[in-house]
């Protein structure tokens, strides 16, 4: 195994809140934001059922952005740069500065945010994680590799566990600080002839809700269910989408969901005529899609960290603070996402985005007993390589991986041959038939940049395999 340490943990020695302030003192610009970014990280990975790399990095993201007002309007300059030092900083900020003045004015200029008491850990050490994240995991999952050893079947995947301290001041007085921990599981199991493969997948804050002796042996029972193979065409199917694949389709959704593109014509979410599809009925079922930062198990941000402007986000809203927000509640279309300048535009409330997404509203039953109440259907794992097809339904595309399964008379009786798949997620909310138990999950495809989320199983009667695929 090896260990590594990567970036800086400080500029020069400096604390971020003391860059984040000297930074400010630097500027010279009409307003500023500064947001500095402390990550450190600690993974373990293995493969053939024993551990193969360890690491702990570090490092550090700083962004200035400065505003600077005209005749015409106020301009904004974002420079980002990693492994910054003290003699960095005022670079730095000439960067954003000279940035700004060669910018024609922001669209989405707003005055910065005001108002609050500083944070009271403003000041103090970022949080930091390492290998000790893993003290309960590591024995715990050496026992799988065991059990896994004895059972013929390989056990590959990593661990990856990230705690980031957000700092971001302002020149309108702001001082706020969000720790944010995110920590991912991805194990996969494979028979010895490598032509049977099962995935899981977990998001955790913190490892000590995670069993990988469980996760093993529910790969274990779906490589056996793999042992006997059925071809099946392409063709819609009652399927059983899982929490992860659901949350793929969901997030995607969300991030398809600006207030701003909606209204201009350009989504799935605008009217015919103009206008948004706000109030209109999305889902039968009596569904809620809603975002929280303060979700059990699932907290971000309490306030707009933002980076850079988009039609859904603007770096004038940094530190603006956020509230629980249903987007779809019991099926209809509730909220898009705004930043105080498209709220303006299209006259809707002020909805940024938060970095957690929940469905619920199903019913009680697990995973398991749909199945057992499914005549015949498909079972998916998850999906990836996910792509937009059409914006203006929302249709995607992607493959099916790592195990589909046939399901007769309430039982798994073996794998089918994967498929590519063409589904709007708005489209399939209108004609899903059944909803599960909301559950913590993991996005396969989107696992990378966003992995907040908690969703139901879906049962969707004529889910549209539309191709044969060989993809494992």
């Amino acid at each position: 195994m090896s260990s590594r340490t990567n970036g800086t943990n400080g500029a020069a020695g400096t604390r971020p809140h003391e860059i984040v302030e000297r930074a400010l003192e630097l500027s010279t610009a009409d307003g500023c934001v500064v947001i500095a970014d402390e990550r450190s990280t600690a993974n373990l990975r293995w493969a053939g059922n024993a551990l193969t790399t360890n690491g702990v990095t570090r490092g550090r993201t700083l962004t200035v952005v400065a505003t600077v007002d005209g005749k015409e309007g106020t301009a904004s300059g974002v420079v980002s740069r990693s492994a910054v030092t003290a003699a960095d900083l005022e670079p730095l900020v000439r960067a954003a500065e000279a940035a700004a003045r060669a910018a024609g004015p922001a669209e989405d200029a707003q005055p910065l945010v005001t108002g609050g008491q500083p944070a009271s850990d403003f000041t103090e050490a970022p949080a930091e994680t390492s290998s000790a994240v893993f003290a309960d995991f590591a024995p715990a999952l050496g026992e799988a590799f065991a059990v896994a050893r004895a059972g013929g079947r390989e056990l590959y995947g990593f661990a990856n566990h990230e705690l980031t301290s957000t700092y971001v001041g302002t020149s309108a007085g702001l001082r706020l600080r969000h720790d944010q921990p995110n920590g991912t599981l991805e194990l996969n199991a494979k028979s010895p002839d490598r032509t049977r493969s099962a995935w899981a997948g977990r998001a955790t804050r913190d490892f000590k809700d995670v069993d990988p002796g469980a996760l093993d042996q529910d790969l274990a029972r779906r490589l056996g269910w793999a042992e006997r193979r059925v071809e099946l065409p392409a063709g819609r199917y009652e399927t059983l989408l899982p929490p992860t694949a659901v949350a793929d389709l969901l997030i995607y959704q969300l991030w398809s969901a600006s207030a701003r593109d909606a209204a201009e014509g350009r989504t799935v979410f605008s009217k015919p005529g103009g206008g948004t599809r706000i109030g209109d009925q999305l889902a039968q079922l009596p569904l809620t899609l809603r975002s929280d930062p303060h979700e059990p198990g699932l907290e971000s941000a309490p306030f707009v960290i933002a980076h850079a402007s988009g039609d859904d986000a603007s770096v004038f809203d940094n530190g603006l603070p956020l509230e629980p927000t249903d987007w779809m509640r019991e099926g209809e279309l509730t909220r898009l996402i705004t930043t105080r300048h498209s709220a303006k535009l299209t006259g809707l409330p002020v909805a940024p985005a938060i970095d957690n997404l929940v469905m619920d509203g199903g019913t009680d039953r697990s995973l398991e007993e749909m199945v057992a109440a499914t005549g015949r259907g498909l079972l998916l794992t998850c999906l990836w390589y996910i792509r937009e097809v059409d914006p203006a339904t929302l249709l995607l595309t992607g493959l099916t991986r790592d195990g589909v399964y046939l399901v007769e008379n309430g039982e798994v009786v073996g794998e089918v041959n994967n498929f590519r798949f063409n589904e709007s997620p708005v489209d399939l909310l209108s004609r899903a038939a059944e909803a599960g138990r909301t559950e913590r999950t993991l996005p396969r495809e989107w696992g990378d940049w966003f992995t907040r989320a908690a969703m139901p199983a879906l049962r969707v009667p004529d889910f549209n395999m539309s191709s044969v695929s060989q993809g494992v």
